[in-house]
């Protein structure tokens, strides 16, 4: 199991599909989330999209191996669709620290952590401005959140700095290879 984590348009979203697609063993983790689908988005390819009463059902069932409120909305990682996923291929995660946290709790999970940054700040503006998927309050949000994000990133087991992204693919791709000494 791999886990792929950032501040919010450092690119681990793009990341992560491209591993899934030039290695058909892994399987994305599809998240739960309470936020509204962009334009393109697909409830149950990029996120199965849910109320907030689901979420909470969720929750109180003990449903969830992670979940997290991140800028006004929850998101989570249902235990069975892991569980599922696992038995036939790995499993890719695009989640937050807080996320990473909460999985690592679990011995079971043979967990790969990766953090992904930029550069710097400036870079990341720069980033989220040029994808043009939030407001300006979203933006800030996501930029403010920058500072706390980078607190984390010792509780990974490599942090790289996504300058470019084939580069940064290559990095991904060697350290899942060199972790578990796989052929694909």
């Amino acid at each position: 199991m791999v886990i792929l984590s950032s501040p919010s348009g450092v690119g681990k979203t793009t990341l992560t599909k491209k591993i899934q697609q030039k290695y058909r063993s892994f399987k994305i983790s599809v998240s739960h989330t309470t936020r509204l689908p962009r334009s393109n988005e697909i409830d149950g390819v990029d996120y199965h999209f849910v109320t907030n009463k689901k979420f909470n059902e969720y929750v109180k069932k003990d449903k969830f191996y992670e979940y997290a409120k991140i800028f006004e909305n929850y998101y989570g990682t249902l235990k069975k669709n892991v569980d599922d996923t696992i038995k036939t291929n790995d499993i890719i995660f695009d989640i937050d620290w807080q996320g990473t946290k909460k999985l690592s709790k679990y011995e079971n999970l043979n967990l790969i952590k990766i953090f992904l940054i930029t550069d710097n700040k400036e870079e990341l503006k720069k980033r989220l401005i040029k994808r043009n998927q939030n407001s300006n309050k979203e933006l800030e949000q996501r930029l403010n959140s920058f500072d706390e994000d980078i607190k984390h990133w010792k509780d990974y087991d490599y942090v790289l700095v996504n300058k470019n992204l084939e580069i940064c693919f290559k990095q991904i791709e060697t350290i899942i290879l060199n972790s578990k000494n796989m052929e694909f």
